[in-house]
C-alpha cells in the first residue's frame, strides 16, 4: 500500500518534472523565445545603425559633387551668387516688383 503511493509520488514528480523542462525549454529555445527575442532586438539595432550610415555616405557624397563643382563649375558659382547675393550681370536689366499683403 505504502508502496503504491510512493510510486504514485514517484510517478507525479517525474511528470512535473517533465512539464518543467518543457517549459523552459519552449521559453528559451522555441520560436518567439528569450534567445529570438535578443536575435530580434540586436538585429534591428543594427539595421538603424546601418541606415544611418547609408545616409551619412549620401550626404558625403553630395558634398563632394557640390565642392567638385564649385572648383571646376563656374555656372554653380554664378548660380549662388545670383540667388544668395543678388548678383547682376553687365547688360541685364534687373526688375524688383513689391507685393501688397
Amino acid at each position: 500500500m505504502i508502496f503504491c503511493q510512493i510510486m504514485r509520488m514517484i510517478k507525479v514528480n517525474y511528470l512535473l518534472l517533465i512539464i518543467l523542462v518543457w517549459m523552459q525549454y519552449s521559453l528559451w529555445f522555441c520560436k518567439n523565445g528569450v534567445l529570438d527575442f535578443i536575435r530580434i532586438y540586436n538585429d534591428t539595432k543594427l539595421y538603424k545603425s546601418i541606415n544611418n550610415i547609408d545616409k551619412i555616405k549620401m550626404r558625403n557624397n553630395q558634398l563632394l559633387l557640390d565642392i567638385h563643382d564649385l572648383n571646376y563649375e563656374y555656372k554653380l558659382i554664378e548660380e549662388y551668387a545670383r540667388y544668395d547675393l543678388g548678383m547682376i550681370k553687365v547688360n541685364e536689366v534687373f526688375y524688383y516688383i513689391k507685393f501688397e499683403n
